[in-house]
């Protein structure tokens, strides 16, 4: 009688954080993301779990990011678990990796650890009109991978925005996932062990598959922007209407309507004027707000849909 079989193959598991903040002058916000290099160039904060030292996964998480570059993480949500057979190598553990979403403020991004997002997802920023690279190079270029095939015209229609569909600035992961499957990004390549032939510039590649956890932090960020208040997160303690705005316009990539967002946020009840002015913008003073330290949880959890102001054009630099 033959004994019993082999086990199960072992399984190590990993914590990943898309760390997201703003930089740049308060009326010129830049989306950046925390890639500490980690010896194979700028690379998400990842790090194995060890249930004996942390019961709770969330906690280990930002006591890990805490220890390693002394932030205090703001809000956190888990995104996704990652574990496509492409994450482990021959011989070794099966590596799968939960993703985390997590915020901090301007204040903490400083410093080489932080970079802007366009590194990887240059077409992604709209708020001067759609980038170059997309007419350029991007839909060239899927409009031969697509071919006549009816089913990969209308994916490309409907997540680059042609041909009257609209932009929809949330499907950031959706419209990553097509160039892979494509072949326009040098991580199809790796992926399959083979060296990538000459590509259109569609952003930096990342280690392992960290460009793909980068754009559902995006996506899901940009999602949660329409219907949750997490902008707050981003900015300072004190913040114009404009400073406000350019937040918003940064993480969505698009411009909105100026009149419209003022008039949602203002009426959303989570904001209130502090009696002070500032002139940092230039011009004339404008007046500064915080966020109503009377609300409640179920205010702070209200709705502030900064996607129904989207109806402005592209601003001008």
């Amino acid at each position: 009688m033959s004994g019993p079989g082999p086990g199960p193959d072992p399984v190590k598991v990993e914590l990943s954080a898309v760390v997201f903040a703003l930089g740049g002058e308060p009326a010129r916000q830049v989306p950046l993301v925390l890639t500490p290099d980690a010896g194979q160039g700028p690379d998400l904060p990842t790090a194995a779990y060890d249930p004996g030292r942390h019961p709770r996964l969330q906690t280990a998480l930002r006591d890990w990011v805490a220890e390693r570059t002394g932030l205090e993480l703001g809000h956190v949500e888990q995104l996704y678990t990652f574990g496509d057979p492409i994450r482990s190598r021959a011989g070794q553990p099966h590596t799968v990796s939960i993703g985390y979403l997590a915020l901090v403020g301007p204040e903490a991004a400083a410093g080489p650890a932080w970079s802007p997002w366009a590194r990887w997802f240059p077409w992604e920023d709209r708020r001067h009109g759609p980038a170059p690279l997309i007419g350029g190079a991007i839909l060239p270029a899927l409009a031969a991978w697509a071919g006549a095939e009816a089913q990969r015209v209308e994916r490309v229609r409907l997540l680059f925005g042609t041909e009257d569909h609209p932009w929809r600035d949330e499907l950031a992961l959706e419209r990553y996932e097509l160039l892979y499957e494509a072949d326009l990004v040098p991580e199809a390549f790796r992926d399959r062990g083979e060296a990538p032939p000459a590509l259109p510039p569609l952003g930096s590649p990342a280690p392992r598959d960290h460009r793909r956890i980068m754009a559902t932090g995006i996506g899901r960020l940009r999602g949660k922007l329409k219907y949750r208040p997490v902008l707050f997160e981003l900015v300072g303690a004190c913040f114009t209407l404009l400073e406000l705005q350019r937040a918003a316009e940064a993480v969505s990539g698009v411009a909105l309507h100026k009149q419209n967002f003022r008039r949602m946020v203002e009426r959303s009840g989570l904001i209130e004027p502090t009696g002070s002015t500032t002139a940092r913008h230039g011009g004339r003073p404008a007046a500064e707000y915080r966020l109503a330290p009377e609300a409640t949880w179920e205010r702070r959890a209200a709705s502030v849909r900064f996607g129904g102001a989207r109806r402005g054009p592209p601003r001008p630099d």
